[in-house]
């Protein structure tokens, strides 16, 4: 699993070919992420990007440092990432996940609900899960729920439906 102060913008699927191709599911929006030269962190080790192609709704990427489908099958299931402080900013009211993750999570009236643990990205609107006590809560990641994000004050502020908690 990446560190706190690092965001996966991909995840190698498998291994395409024989000349150390992978295949990548990418994660990120930002343009150039995986263009020729563009590095990428697998783990403690920088990745250079020389070239990437779209493939099956996948992005088939040729990695310098990977020479053959030996080294390309090693890598499967592992995720790509860069440093946090290189992600592109976003726009007013979104976060990345990384600022969110074990954030407190309490109602309007400040009762402690749970602690953030990660997105789910679904087809209308992601879904938060929230660790609540000894199980998960699935909450829909809508204006209508998330009241208030405060980063800096370490909370994040839902109006739940009545029976959710």
């Amino acid at each position: 699993m990446p560190d706190a102060d690092r965001l996966v913008v991909g995840r190698i699927v498998k291994a395409h070919g024989i000349g150390g191709e992978v295949a990548v599911d990418v994660i990120s929006e930002a343009p150039g992420r995986f263009a020729p030269g563009a590095t990428l962190l697998e783990g403690n080790r920088t990745l250079t990007v020389e070239a990437a192609r779209p493939h099956q709704g996948r992005l088939l990427v040729k990695f310098a440092e990977i020479p053959d489908r030996t080294a390309a099958e090693g890598l499967r299931g592992v995720p790509l990432t860069i440093p946090a402080e290189a992600a592109e900013p976003l726009p007013e009211g979104t976060w990345y996940p990384h600022q969110l993750e074990g954030l407190q999570v309490v109602d309007p009236n400040g009762v402690e609900l749970g602690r953030w643990v990660r997105a789910e990205e679904m087809p209308a609107h992601d879904v938060w899960v929230i660790h609540a006590g000894d199980h998960e809560v699935m909450v829909p990641a809508v204006q209508a729920l998330v009241r208030e994000v405060d980063i800096e004050g370490g909370r994040i502020v839902i109006d739940p439906p009545e029976g959710l908690f």
